[in-house]
């Protein structure tokens, strides 16, 4: 993601355009590197390839770094778009997590008639220690704050498979390496499987979720993979 930020910075420094040999040097990417970034980018908008080969930056850009309330609408609208055209690439249900004011929080949700959300039985905010959404917001606190959280939420059984020992949860959470997603195998709720991508976008702790019937488990990782290839445009729609 800080590649691709790179790229832009560079980008809205050269009014006129920039080729790729320009980006490169500037950025100093490679151009394998540099020319799948720029097609990400064209392709959610960020940037636009000019006819004589050059790039700038785009619309969707310029609509995200405004200060008006239609500037506001169009993050939103966005950032939407963004999760809608994941959800149906991964075929589930995809929510965007936060970690405000010491709460867990889901803040957007794409979901279908074919992929239906999780029911929320239990309120997101209680369920830092089952939900995959919980366990990677969590994964992102030191451990003072993590300890501070579960005292205020204190870990219940949900099912027969959620852990309740905040020694194992740490554990658990401190041996997950940063680019393996956090699984959630009906921990949570009978019959649902999740995974989560952390996300964080400066001093906000966030991450990207997906959800799928416990029937469709042999999917997970799979699914949970495509889902961290698609992070770095819900990330940028978050962080610009």
């Amino acid at each position: 993601m800080q590649d691709a930020l790179r790229v832009l910075e560079a980008l809205s420094r050269r009014a006129g355009g920039a080729r790729t040999a320009e980006l490169s040097a500037e950025t100093g990417l490679d151009t394998d590197r540099l020319g799948a970034l720029l097609a990400m980018l064209c392709g959610q908008g960020y940037a636009c390839r000019l006819d004589d080969g050059g790039y700038v930056t785009g619309e969707s850009l310029s609509l995200l770094g405004g200060s008006s309330l239609n500037s506001e609408f169009a993050i939103r609208g966005h950032l939407q778009g963004l999760l809608d055209r994941l959800r149906d690439e991964v075929n589930a249900a995809v929510y965007v997590g936060r970690y405000v004011d010491g709460e867990i929080t889901v803040t957007s949700v794409a979901d279908a008639p074919e992929t239906p959300r999780v029911h929320e039985w239990v309120d997101f905010r209680s369920t830092g220690h089952a939900s995959a959404v919980g366990k990677a917001l969590l994964s992102q606190l030191g451990p003072e704050a993590r300890r501070e959280h579960l005292s205020r939420h204190r870990p219940a059984r949900f099912t027969a498979r959620t852990i309740t020992d905040t020694r194992a949860l740490f554990s658990r959470l401190e041996a997950r390496t940063p680019v393996v997603p956090v699984l959630d195998v009906q921990e949570y709720a009978v019959g649902t499987v999740c995974a989560a991508v952390p996300m964080s976008t400066g001093p906000t702790v966030g991450c990207l979720a997906l959800s799928l019937p416990a029937r469709h488990a042999h999917r997970l990782h799979a699914a949970a993979a495509a889902l961290s290839r698609g992070s770095t445009p819900v990330l940028l729609s978050l962080t610009i």
